[in-house]
């Protein structure tokens, strides 16, 4: 009988509430925290657009302390900074993201911002020459915050914050577990306001983190592997119907569910299987390239990124090819490893996503700077397949041009 890995699983304390008027129990959480002073974070289409801050405001009542309502894409250092001097001035106790992945990774940024000393350079991982990446221990206590989604965000339970730096264009790292929710709400009214074309676009960098773990070296443990099987079933199954059926919210919250598991995952032991050159490449070109959104950076290089892992991952890459159903008993591990980049590339192009550079508005000679900016992403050093220089980059971009 075969043994099994020693392992280690974290379950960090998060409250749910899901579906048709969940945010009737705001109040009460807000409550359970002690609160105050609460101060809502969002962007301008949640405040323009829907009617969630009058939701909101009326949940708070006078413990509503101030609304920030200009969290943009990518949250930008500025913006961060101004929501910093907002928020202390209205001496938030706890913060309410409401909207997408902006929202929720500024107001962890805010979180931080206002409890360290140091600016946003000072307080972010540090890439030293030929050493590995060194994130600083942000130690002061955090003010709590909640979470009111409306798209199916991987961002909404995890530790690392980045910002974008204005004059370099590069992405500041900041690490933090307690910056964690302490509640998410997946409400189905507020979960409807996203439009089809964004809730897709938002779940698309979830599957290329699914697609990740499962195709690790070694196969997850049992934890781990059991929330990343049921968060790709639940995108499999919701994905074709987030357009075909737009005001089903039991979409929405599937795929928002399929987002927790996947980062659940990551607390209980899977490591996202040495996916490192797609997350950081990623980065680089939805940072870069403003008409290109995360997850259309992801549909266009998770694949890519499988086929320049194929030979240092072959087993994993075919362990995934099975557990998608595209392995064939006449299969070498190297031929179902690319096999399944094969499907994942239609499951993107059947849902409408780009595949290709030229899609988001990417240039000849925007290929070298991505590449560059990847060789300092936190991600790239954890790849499966070391990379050594930029060239190696360069090539699997030029692939997908």
């Amino acid at each position: 009988m075969a043994g099994i890995d020693s392992f280690r699983s974290v379950n960090f304390p998060v409250r749910v509430h899901a579906g048709p008027r969940a945010l009737a129990n705001l109040s009460d959480e807000v409550d359970r925290l002690g609160a105050k002073r609460v101060f809502v974070v969002c962007g301008q289409s949640v405040a323009r657009f829907t009617s969630l801050l009058d939701t909101v405001s009326a949940a708070l009542g006078e413990r509503l302390a101030g609304v920030f309502d200009e969290a943009e894409t990518g949250s930008p250092l500025p913006s961060v900074e101004k929501g910093v001097v907002q928020a202390a001035e209205a001496g938030a106790d706890l913060i309410l993201a409401v909207g997408g992945g902006s929202a929720v990774v500024t107001t962890r940024a805010i979180i931080i911002l206002l409890a360290e000393n140091g600016s946003a350079h000072d307080l972010a991982t540090k890439y030293p020459a030929g050493q590995p990446p060194v994130s600083p221990r942000l130690m002061q206590p955090k003010i709590p915050n909640i979470l009111v989604l409306t798209t199916p965000t991987t961002a909404a339970t995890r530790a690392g914050t980045a910002v974008i730096a204005p004059q370099s264009g590069h992405r500041l790292e900041l690490f933090d577990p307690k910056t964690r929710p302490s509640a998410i709400f997946w409400d189905s009214e507020a979960m409807l306001t996203a439009s089809p074309h964004l809730c897709i676009s938002a779940a698309a960098s979830c599957y290329s983190g699914v697609i990740g773990g499962l195709q690790a070296p070694s196969q997850p443990n049992p934890l781990a592997h059991a929330d990343l099987l049921q968060a790709l079933h639940l995108m499999h199954e919701n994905l074709p119907l987030v357009e075909a059926r737009p005001d089903d919210d039991s979409v929405r919250i599937n795929l928002a569910a399929a987002a927790f598991l996947y980062n659940r995952a990551g607390d209980s032991g899977a490591t996202g299987g040495g996916f490192g050159v797609v997350s950081a490449l990623a980065h680089s070109l939805d940072t870069r390239f403003k008409q290109c959104s995360h997850g259309a950076a992801y549909s266009i290089l998770t694949a890519p990124g499988m086929r320049f892992n194929a030979e240092a991952n072959a087993s994993g890459l075919a362990r995934l090819a099975s557990i998608m159903g595209v392995n064939r008993d006449s299969y070498d591990d190297h031929t179902a490893a690319l096999a399944a980049a094969d499907e994942v590339t239609g499951t993107f192009m059947n849902l409408g996503m780009p595949v290709r550079l030229t899609e988001v508005g990417v240039d000849e000679s925007g290929i070298k700077l991505i590449a560059q900016d990847a060789m300092t992403d936190y991600g790239l050093h954890r790849n499966v397949r070391p990379v050594e220089n930029t060239s190696e980059l360069e090539g699997l971009l030029n692939e997908v041009y």
